[in-house]
Order: C-alpha cells, then structure tokens, then sequence
C-alpha cells in the first residue's frame, strides 16, 4: 500500500506554513518518511530529507538562504533539487559535492496546499487539478487537522453517507430535520475512472426525494455537496465541501478538510468560511495552540456532555468533525476488520475497498493506478438537490455533476 500511495500527489502542507521566501523550515512527516519543507529565496517550496546526507545532522536547524538549505553541522547546502551547491567544509577543489546529494521530491503548490509526490520519478503524473484547485483563493477554505487513527478508518468514515442521520444528528426531537426523517438512505455506487460516485437517496416526501451524490477519488479524498437540513432550505454560500486524508504514517493522519464557493458571481468571505470551520468542530479557538491537534480528542473523551446526548443530540459531542474523530480514533490506531459486519449502508466501504485491492493490482501489473490522471476527475464535482420522487438522478443532475472552474 505504501507503494501505491507514492503514485499519487499528496498535499504535504499547507502554503500558510511556510508563508514568505527564506523563513524557517518546517517539519513534514508523510508516507511515514521524516522531511523538511522551506520556501526558497524564489518562492518555491522545496521537500527534502530531514536529515544531511553528511552525518545526519537534523536539516530543521538549518539555514534557508539563497535559494538552499545550508546545514549548520559543517555548512553543507543543498538546493530545492536536491543538489549539493556548497560544501564549505572540503577543499575548495573538490568534486566531492558533485558526488553527493541529499533526497528530495517534487512539489506543486496549488489551492493553498503543497502537493508531493513521494513515487518513482518514470511514474511521476501531471500535477493534480481538482476543481477545488482552480476555484479563485477568494472563493475557497483549507484547514488541516491531525487524527490519531489510520487513515483507511479516517477515509471509511468519511463516505460512510448514512451515518449522519446519528453521529452528526444535532437535534434528536426535530422530525423536520433530513437525518430524522429518513435515516436509512438508498445507496447508489458506480465506480468510474477516478473511483467511484455514490449517490444517497433520502425520502422527502410522497413527491420529493433528497439526493446527495459523492464523489470518491483514488486514494483519499471525498466530495460531497452542502447540506440542505430542510426542504427548500437556501444556502447563505453555493458551497462544496470535502476531505482529503494523507497518511502521516500506519497510525496517524492528517485531514486536509476544503470548503469552496462553486458561483464565480460569490465569494465564501471569511466570515462564512470561519463559521463553517466553528460548526465543524475546529474553529481558530478548537485547536491546541501551535499544533493541529484538537483540544476535545481522545486523551479527554472530546468533553462529552452526557446531559446533552440525552436531551438534544445523538453523540453528546459538539463538532461534526469532532464527532467522527471520537468514533474514528475510539477504533483505535488500527481497527481490526475481522469482527466487523457490512450491510447495505456499507456500499460505498466495500466499493472503496474493491477499489483500492485493484489499485495495488495495478501496480504489481506496471500499470498506473486509477485517480492519478487529472482528465478522469478535473472536471467532476458533487451536488445535493432535491428531485421528483423516483427519477434518475445521473440525468436530472447531469449538468449540476459538472465542474464550472
């Protein structure tokens, strides 16, 4: 799996954390490898190994300047390439540096992340190009959060549509409300070039149906529409949200969470974006200062209020994201698969899952695995509408399943 991991671009950071040419490093752990991420003197971003090919000293300490790491153990520097541009510690006629270099990878910075790619160089594909990544930075959101779970349970959890009607049910006496009205949606999946779209089908009413069609792109990431709680409900922002989920290591992940508007014509100000953060459970004052870790998680039960989960809602949790970060993570780093058993709500698990083992087949074939070329998932994006009672959703939402970026 690692392998196959390594074939896909992963964002590796955010283009916040390294904010301005020659700033400091910053520590990146990805794929269960140990790096250093610093923007160079050009603006670009370079990711390289954490340690100095020399004699290991750590690169974190090191000196960002004139378009290099220089390491301040005995003054090694290295560019963004990779490349040995100075050893100040050999001979001024050596041609030792020309014989050393020090690991790196190939980044690309789009929609406020850094992407990587960790693979084969042969392999290597074109950059990623979701829609979120050509929506205007005055019309999307990034955050980014750490969760001490694997990052398959993370993904699971994440395109698990039925569970919303319990886990994130807000108000458990309100019969108005989608997640109460119908808590056991018809599941639809059709596997596709990049993964799979799923659609999950709740009853309105005797003429309406609420459909909420997904999309899962190889190997991580959700998309999903903007929830509609209630029928003929109006959206402050045209909004589409999703996950991506980027192994740290075996035990630990980091969610990559994105929110952007989908009208050219409006913005997702700040305001709205900040407030969608709040709701979701890590808001600016949610998270352990200096970390992204989240001040409710698992070292205090995510402060369940016991008196809420028996009045108001179904977890006791405030937080949607918190809520399955309590589920998740309470697997434990690893869950055992074993003991589990799948039901019809499970669709889009054993597709996922389907999915993946094929990937790995196709990797052992030589092949390239499904979602790493932009063409097969540039142009799609997800929606939820309601639709008359019974009709096809792949035609009545045709034109709305179509990127407009």
């Amino acid at each position: 799996m690692g392998n196959l991991m390594r074939r896909y671009w992963q964002p590796a950071l955010l283009s916040s954390e390294v904010p301005e040419p020659d700033g400091a490093p910053v520590r990146v752990r990805l794929l269960g490898e140990d790096l250093v991420a610093f923007r160079d003197t050009n603006g670009d971003v370079g990711l390289i190994d954490a340690f100095c090919p020399h004699r290991r000293a750590p690169m974190f300490f090191g000196r960002n300047e004139e378009c290099g790491m220089r390491c301040v153990y005995h003054g090694w520097k290295f560019d963004r390439s990779g490349e040995c541009v100075d050893m100040p510690s050999e001979p001024p006629d050596s041609l030792f540096k020309t014989k050393v270099r020090i690991g790196a990878y190939p980044t690309s910075e789009r929609g406020g992340m850094v992407w990587a790619y960790l693979g084969p160089a042969e392999f290597q594909p074109p950059a990623p190009d979701y829609e979120l990544l050509r929506a205007p930075e005055t019309h999307r959101h990034v955050s980014k959060t750490f969760e001490q779970a694997n990052w398959l349970q993370a993904l699971e959890g994440g395109i698990d549509t039925s569970h919303s009607s319990f886990v994130h049910n807000q108000d458990i006496h309100n019969k108005k409300l989608l997640r109460n009205a119908d808590t056991a949606p018809n599941i639809e999946v059709e596997k596709t070039s990049y993964g799979f779209r799923y659609a999950g089908i709740r009853r309105l009413n005797e003429e309406q149906d609420y459909a909420r069609v997904y999309h899962y792109v190889l190997p991580a990431q959700q998309l999903r529409g903007g929830v509609t709680e209630s029928a003929g409900g109006k959206k402050e922002v045209p909004a589409l949200h999703g996950h991506l989920w980027v192994p740290i290591d075996d035990e630990t992940t980091f969610t990559y969470n994105w929110i952007y508007s989908y009208d050219p014509a409006i913005p997702l100000d700040h305001e709205h974006a900040i407030g969608h953060e709040i709701y979701s459970g890590r808001g600016p004052e949610d998270y352990i200062p200096g970390t992204y870790q989240l001040k409710r998680n698992r070292d205090n039960d995510y402060l369940i209020d016991r008196d809420l989960q028996r009045t108001k809602t179904y977890t006791g949790i405030k937080g949607i994201n918190t809520q399955d970060y309590a589920l998740q993570e309470g697997m434990g780093p690893i869950c055992d698969r074993t003991h589990e058993h799948l039901g019809t709500s499970d669709r889009a698990i054993i597709a996922a899952r389907q999915l993946l083992f094929e990937a790995l087949d196709a990797v052992e074939r030589g092949e390239a695995p499904k979602g790493t070329n932009p063409v097969d998932y540039s142009q799609v994006r997800p929606v939820d509408l309601e639709i008359p009672r019974g009709s096809r959703w792949q035609e009545l939402l045709e034109r709305e399943l179509i990127a407009r970026f």
